[in-house]
């Protein structure tokens, strides 16, 4: 995860061993990045609960980037990484649903099929729509209703806005993982999920 956020693109080039000793070998850069993660650790608004053991490495209520969130439930690896434009991911090697959710949409960003309506409603409580062409009766849709009976965990990644005001993408807050409550409608789907970490 740290791999993917120091060097991105460019660390498709370099083995873990080579990206340490580069890393290593610039101390002030090291000192720096100490420093930074030091002080991020003191000032974060939110602390993070403890590692969820079933999807390490990751912490319900931390940010993380999109990239560190894939590398995490192990859609990317050091030589892999597939692209993903849609805000939901299935890995049915792992049993996970994984939705990445922006609350607050632009019509400038996303299109009119994607202004999904998403939002918390109370602390352990969220609205989601599912993408706009899954509908109930489908298996993505049965899946979704049927996660428990099937041994599937759905996990909730949120973010409010796509961008930080810096203009660089902004992370997203690990909700962890939902239980289905609830649903109504199709194509899109409304479904209601209880938060096992309420927010």
């Amino acid at each position: 995860m740290l791999h993917v956020s120091l060097w991105g693109d460019d660390g498709l080039k370099m083995s873990l061993e080579d990206a340490i000793a580069k890393l290593t070998a610039n101390t002030s850069a090291l000192a720096d990045l100490r420093e930074v993660l030091g002080d991020r650790l003191a000032h974060a608004a939110v602390r993070p609960g403890p590692i969820d053991e079933a999807f390490l490495p990751l912490a319900p209520h931390a940010l993380y980037t999109r990239d560190e969130a894939l590398v995490a439930l192990g859609h990317w690896s050091m030589l892999d990484r597939p692209e993903m434009r849609e805000g939901v991911i299935h890995l049915s090697n792992r049993m996970v649903d994984a939705f990445f959710v922006t609350l607050h949409k632009t019509e400038s960003a996303y299109s009119p099929t994607t202004m999904y309506d998403d939002y918390a409603m109370g602390p352990d409580l969220f609205h989601w729509q599912s993408q706009s062409t899954t509908s109930s009766s489908s298996p993505t849709g049965r899946r979704y209703i049927e996660h428990r009976q099937r041994g599937y965990t759905p996990l909730l990644f949120v973010r409010e806005y796509k961008q930080l005001p810096s203009g660089l993408s902004a992370p997203y807050f690990y909700l962890g993982p939902v239980q289905h409550v609830s649903n109504e409608g199709s194509c899109p789907m409304s479904i209601v999920w209880r938060l096992l970490h309420p927010m």
